[in-house]
């Protein structure tokens, strides 16, 4: 019965928003009749003198807006709510009103779960909705889920204590109430991680999955569609997800197929193989008969970066043909993942990478593979030179000295060469580091984020300016902020209203979220209001932890989580849910 209220409240407002895009209903530009404009109904907020950049990429307007609970009510012209009733007024004058920011591809999830969930970086730039879901995710969990999260490292052992609570069929469902109930400043969603699909049947070996693994698979991408997933995705360059064959993915994504998922992945290369990490993808898609998104569209390495043109081409044939190719940008040249992933996957398969890389029989063909310079050779971190990786997370005393070094000059002090000293350091450190690689052009980022398939997501978890002290990304905390600031105001790569349509409704229709992401009557109120002559991000590479500037008042569901330039300590966020759990209780 619940179930089938919320199917009923949901095409109650899809019902709402059919109503918000035709004329007899109203637009939010002139066409209401007087009567709504001045209703005497009260509303909770009212924001007045605001120049509507509304997420579709049509030209700003001037306008106020009326909100009632977490629906905007009433869009209309400037001043038409000036004698409205209100709880709360907020003079937008001089500013930009948008939709929340959806960060597509958000890594919060000890700050949405066990942190105070204010995630302050990413509030003060604007976001008002985290997904997460690259790879890997806490549920459904079992035993041989359990697994992926014994490395040692603090934050998977907390994640290990949650996970083990999300066993059975609805364990995704779960986590996602889990989310909600914990109290957030933003709203959360997910996709299924393709490695905890593969996990869940398979543990962490490597090979192909039997006839019954590939059944399990299935069912367990089918039960988290219809508990809220977005779809599945997958990074098929970190153990054990790289495991994962073509095949298997295709089936997989069949299962999601009826349940309306999408498939993103972070391809198999970003380097050498690029392009062929491409036609995997499509194929994927076209095979499962699903939308295909990729993450962090790039080409990476110095010497690839010739293959940008190409790769953009590749989407572009893709879509005239008419297949649903999209993919996610963040607004920076570096990229950041594990030290560990500079080492072959086979030495990561089943748990056993420090063991591997303790065997002395085993460091001559680790090293031979790590520095194997053939154009067909796995793209480890051998195609950039090593002062292009920044290390950070380091634990040791005795190492604290290294933190946001380069890989060149830590190798130096420790009198070793580049691939010793990523063996002894991931030893050392309990495979626990961070590298942040400088091996993007900045004219290639400009170039493919101003394609229109692409929309904006950080990579990046939100942190406390205030009491966090590791070296991360600056992308946590500038992502969004710099898409102003940098590609809007000082490049002039594209229109204000098209960055906005990029961090707003674009990134709700991939997910298939129809009531976020538009300023429209109908739609939930997650709104910023920022000042676009000033907004910019200002954490560095040294220095990351500082707060974008610009964003003076943030809203979640109607509830202002950011005024005036500070974090309110509301946590108004809700667990986010795709097109499959509509579908879940027939």
């Amino acid at each position: 019965m619940t179930r089938r209220l919320r199917i009923s409240r949901s095409w109650r407002a899809l019902g709402a928003l059919a109503c918000a895009t035709v004329a007899a209903c109203g637009r939010g530009t002139g066409s209401e009749s007087s009567a709504a404009m001045t209703s005497s109904a009260a509303y909770d907020l009212v924001i007045s003198n605001a120049r509507i950049v509304d997420g579709t990429g049509n030209p700003w307007y001037e306008g106020d807006v009326g909100v009632r609970g977490d629906v905007i009510a009433t869009v209309a012209p400037k001043g038409a709510l000036a004698n409205a009733s209100a709880t709360t007024t907020v003079d937008a004058a001089g500013l930009v009103l948008s939709p929340g920011f959806i960060d597509i591809q958000a890594h919060s999830w000890n700050q949405l779960l066990f942190a105070d969930g204010r995630v302050i970086g990413k509030v003060a730039q604007g976001v008002t909705s985290e997904i997460l879901g690259e790879a890997t995710t806490p549920a459904p969990s079992n035993a041989r889920v359990d697994s992926l999260y014994m490395s040692g490292d603090p934050d998977d052992a907390l994640m290990l204590t949650h996970a083990t609570t999300y066993r059975g069929v609805h364990g995704f469902g779960m986590w996602l109430d889990s989310m909600q109930a914990h109290g957030n400043a933003v709203n959360v969603g997910s996709y299924l991680g393709a490695t905890t699909v593969r996990a869940y049947a398979m543990g962490r070996r490597e090979g192909a999955p039997s006839p019954a693994e590939q059944d399990t698979m299935r069912a367990v991408v089918a039960n988290a569609m219809r508990d809220g997933a977005f779809g599945i995705s997958s990074a098929l360059i970190y153990p054990p997800g790289s495991y994962a064959g073509t095949p298997e993915l295709i089936e997989n994504a069949r299962a999601m197929a009826p349940l309306h998922g999408t498939y993103i992945t972070h391809i198999r290369s970003e380097e050498n193989a690029l392009l062929p990490a491409l036609d995997e993808a499509i194929q994927i898609g076209k095979d499962g008969g699903v939308p295909v998104v990729i993450y962090h569209f790039k080409a990476s390495g110095r010497a690839y970066w010739p293959l940008a043109a190409p790769a953009i081409a590749k989407i572009d044939s893709a879509r005239a043909a008419g297949q649903d190719v999209k993919a996610t940008m963040y607004t920076y040249p570096a990229s950041g993942n594990n030290l560990s992933s500079c080492l072959p996957g086979w030495v990561h398969a089943d748990g056993k990478l420090l063991e591997r890389l303790n065997d002395p029989t085993l460091r001559p063909r680790i090293r031979r593979e790590m520095s194997d310079p053939a154009p067909t050779a796995p793209a480890l971190c051998q195609q950039n030179p090593a002062d292009a990786y920044q290390i950070s997370g380091f634990k040791k005393p005795e190492w604290k000295r290294f933190e946001g070094g380069r890989l060149d000059a830590i190798a130096k002090a420790l009198r070793m060469d580049w691939m010793d000293a990523i063996m002894a350091l991931t030893i050392g450190e309990n495979n626990a580091l961070g590298k942040i690689t400088f091996g993007m052009s900045d004219a290639n980022v400009a170039r493919m984020l101003s394609r229109p398939w692409v929309v904006v997501g950080s990579d990046a978890g939100g942190f406390d300016p205030d009491t966090t002290t590791a070296l991360v990304h600056p992308r946590s905390y500038g992502t969004f902020a710099r898409m102003i600031g940098k590609f809007v105001r000082t490049d002039s790569l594209f229109p204000l209203e098209e960055a906005v349509r990029k961090m707003t409704w674009s990134t709700a229709q991939i997910l298939g979220l129809r009531d976020r992401g538009m300023v429209k009557e109908g739609m939930r109120a997650d709104l910023v209001i920022f000042d676009p002559a000033v907004m910019i991000d200002r954490a560095t590479f040294a220095a990351p932890h500082q707060n974008a500037s610009g964003v003076r008042d943030v809203f979640v569901n109607g509830v202002a989580v950011w005024r005036n330039g500070k974090h309110t300590g509301a946590k108004p966020g809700r667990a986010l849910r795709g097109a499959g759990y509509l579908m879940g209780e027939k």
